[in-house]
């Protein structure tokens, strides 16, 4: 039976799956009953970049397609979590905002997802992660450039 030989490249993507596919599952674990992978996903986003970000704006950030961003936003809205408002200066555009129960949400899931990320402190330091960013950030907007 022939060893087929990886590339590094094959390798690196395969990894990079696997590890989103085990921080997915992780996290999935621990959220609040009622809270959504991407949902957390949208909450997390907002907390970050703060109030006021357009449907666009985060589907693309997440690369989530518009027809989902909106799915995931309709249900966020419909518990109390987001708002999603026109744009005062226009119109057309819409404005997504943490309510206050989205940030208590985010919270609640950011407390349990906690003791994993304190594990994942003990196992790796912050150096090594540091090292491993310049490579991954170029990658991304290589990606990004060809898209």
């Amino acid at each position: 039976m022939a060893v087929i030989e990886e590339h590094p490249e094959v390798q690196v993507f395969d990894e990079i799956t696997l590890i989103q596919h085990g921080v997915r599952t992780a996290i999935t674990k621990t959220l609040p009953v009622g809270l959504t992978y991407p949902q957390y996903e949208v909450l997390n986003l907002i907390s970050r970049r703060g109030d006021d970000l357009t449907p666009a704006c985060i589907a693309k950030a997440l690369r989530m397609t518009p027809g989902a961003i909106t799915n995931t936003l309709q249900r966020l809205e419909a518990v109390g979590l987001v708002t999603v408002e026109p744009c005062a200066r226009d119109r057309r555009r819409k404005r997504v905002r943490l309510t206050t129960g989205g940030r208590e949400a985010y919270g609640r899931a950011m407390a349990a997802i906690r003791p994993k990320t304190e594990k994942l402190r003990e196992g790796f330091t912050q150096k090594e992660f540091r090292d491993a960013l310049p490579f991954l950030r170029a990658l991304r907007a290589w990606m990004d450039e060809r898209e």
